[in-house]
């Protein structure tokens, strides 16, 4: 029964994603960006900033993303570790531009002639 638990708590989760943005606990990925210093001047609170950024940008444009959309970035932000509404916003907006590419035919097409 307890390892039904996280599955549980990911499916309400993913649930959530067609009304509203879900809601990530970002403090985890913040305090190990800060702890690895990957970039300088990247601290905790540089880095809660960029979420919270991230997270009203999300909430603002939430409905512009297809339910296909939502669930399948929020289970790709999920994936390995600590959410991120950056990474989640990214994925949203990477394939909201794969979407608007020319079909790979119509390409070929144009090359040929």
């Amino acid at each position: 029964m307890a390892a039904l638990l996280p599955i549980l708590l990911a499916s309400s989760q993913l649930l959530l994603a067609a009304d509203q943005a879900p809601q990530f606990d970002v403090a985890p990925s913040c305090r190990a960006a800060a702890n690895a210093a990957v970039m300088l001047n990247r601290s905790e609170e540089s880095c809660a900033r960029s979420e919270n950024e991230a997270r009203t940008k999300l909430t603002q444009e939430w409905s512009q993303f297809s339910e296909q959309q939502q669930g399948h970035c929020v289970r790709l932000s999920m994936l390995g570790g600590s959410p991120s509404y950056i990474e989640l916003l990214t994925c949203l907006e990477i394939d909201n531009a794969a979407k608007k590419l020319p079909d790979e035919r119509q390409v070929g097409a144009r090359i040929e002639q």
